[in-house]
C-alpha cells in the first residue's frame, strides 16, 4: 500500500512512495501530526542519482521490521534535496556540526518543531564499518525521546543555535552586508579548524 508520497511529482519521492515506511512529504501535515502525537521527526534527505541513498533505501526503507520502528515511533519525512536545496543545506550545517561530516543521504532526527538533534549519512542495517545498526539508533532514540526529553530539547535548542550562526545568509537577500563581528567569528573559527601540522 503506497504511503503519502504516492501524489509527489519528484522521481525521487515516487521511488519512496511504495516502501513500508510510512514517508510524508515535507510540509505541515507531517510536522502537526509529530506535535500532536508527541513523536520525533526522520527527516531523511536524498536524491535520485545518489548511490547510498538507493542502498540504504534498499536495506533499511524496504525492510518491514526497520519500517515498523520508524512508523511506531518517529514521523518520517522524506525530501528530495534537488527539490529542497533550502531545507538540504540547513540540515547539512546541523550535521556536519554533529559529526564533522556530511552526504547523502543525509538522515536527521528532529523535535516536532524542525529541530535537529542527533543525525548522520548513511546507517548501515547492522553494525558494521565502526557504526552502530540503523534499528539500534532507532530504539535508542525513541527510547531517549520519552525518558530524556528535556536532555534532547536543550541539545535541539543548542544544535539550532549553531546552525543559524552558520547559515547567515539563509534567507538574506544578496546585498545584505556582512557584519564584522560575524568577520572576525568566521576568520577565529577558520583559524581554530585549520590543520597547521598538514
Amino acid at each position: 500500500m503506497p504511503n503519502h508520497l504516492i501524489q509527489e511529482t519528484s522521481p525521487y519521492l515516487l521511488q519512496h512512495a511504495n516502501n513500508p515506511v510510512d514517508w510524508f512529504p515535507c510540509g505541515d501535515e507531517a510536522l502537526q501530526k509529530a506535535r500532536s502525537e508527541n513523536k520525533p521527526v526522520f527527516l531523511s534527505i536524498g536524491y535520485a542519482a545518489c548511490h547510498w541513498c538507493h542502498v540504504m533505501e534498499h536495506e533499511s526503507f524496504e525492510n518491514p521490521a526497520t519500517a515498523e520502528i520508524l512508523n511506531r515511533y518517529f514521523i518520517s519525512i522524506k525530501v528530495d534535496r534537488e527539490e529542497r536545496p533550502d531545507l538540504d543545506m540547513l540540515y547539512m550545517l546541523a550535521v556536519q556540526n554533529m559529526t564533522g561530516q556530511g552526504g547523502w543521504p543525509l538522515n536527521i532526527f528532529l523535535t516536532p518543531e524542525g529541530q535537529p538533534f542527533y543525525g548522520g549519512t548513511y546507517f548501515p542495517p547492522v553494525q558494521r564499518y565502526g557504526m552502530p545498526a540503523f534499528p539500534d539508533i532507532l530504539n535508542t532514540l525513541a527510547k531517549m525521546w520519552r525518558e530524556e526529553n528535556k536532555k534532547i530539547l536543550d541539545t535541539a535548542a543548542q544544535r539550532i543555535d549553531q546552525v543559524a550562526n552558520e547559515a547567515y545568509w539563509v534567507g538574506k537577500s544578496k546585498s545584505a552586508s556582512l557584519e564584522p563581528d560575524r568577520l572576525q567569528t568566521a576568520a577565529d573559527k577558520l583559524v581554530a579548524d585549520y590543520d597547521w601540522t598538514n
